[in-house]
């Protein structure tokens, strides 16, 4: 993971925002352990939604299904 990590390294200090999410996500799927895997996904999805990213909802469900994130609640109905 030493190449990943370079990478990582590297699109922090370019501020390459679209780039962290995709090598995070990568992170993700590399990881040994559940919890590590979390701390790449959230990491990735926070990135994906300050990019405005196309995976921020695909990293969302992944979160959920890990049980690192609560679904939405259904909207209340209007007051009348």
């Amino acid at each position: 993971m030493n190449a990943l990590n370079d990478a990582l390294l590297a699109a922090h200090a370019a501020g390459d925002g679209r780039a962290l999410v995709q090598l995070y996500e990568q992170a993700a799927d590399q990881a040994g352990t559940p919890d590590t895997a979390g701390f790449f996904l959230t990491h990735a999805y926070v990135f994906a939604l300050e990019t405005d990213h196309p995976h921020a909802t695909e990293l969302r469900q992944r979160l959920i299904d890990a049980g690192r994130e609560e679904p939405l609640q259904a909207p209340l109905p209007p007051k009348r």
